[in-house]
């Protein structure tokens, strides 16, 4: 069951109440007996594995411009002088 807080709108007070999820909210402070609205906590998420972030994104196969001309004449020479 999980576990709910309040908070009194009259006198400030906060408590937490374990509940079911089908059962209506609280609705009575249980020290003055005001109305008391229900909170609600952060959750901290924390991702860990592969896909996240830095491997979201594929990485380029393509090499950069400097190394890809490097490249590219060296690939030509090769082709050049394999028909020759």
């Amino acid at each position: 069951m999980p576990t709910y807080g309040y908070r009194c709108d009259n006198c400030g007070v906060e408590f937490e109440q374990f509940q079911r999820i089908t059962e209506p909210p609280l609705t009575e402070c249980p020290q003055c007996g005001g109305t008391v609205r229900r909170l609600l906590y952060p959750v901290g998420i924390l991702f860990k594995g592969p896909g996240f972030h830095i491997t979201d994104y594929r990485k380029s196969d393509k090499p950069s411009s400097e190394n890809k001309s490097e490249s590219d004449s060296g690939k030509k020479e090769e082709k050049v002088a394999g028909i020759v």
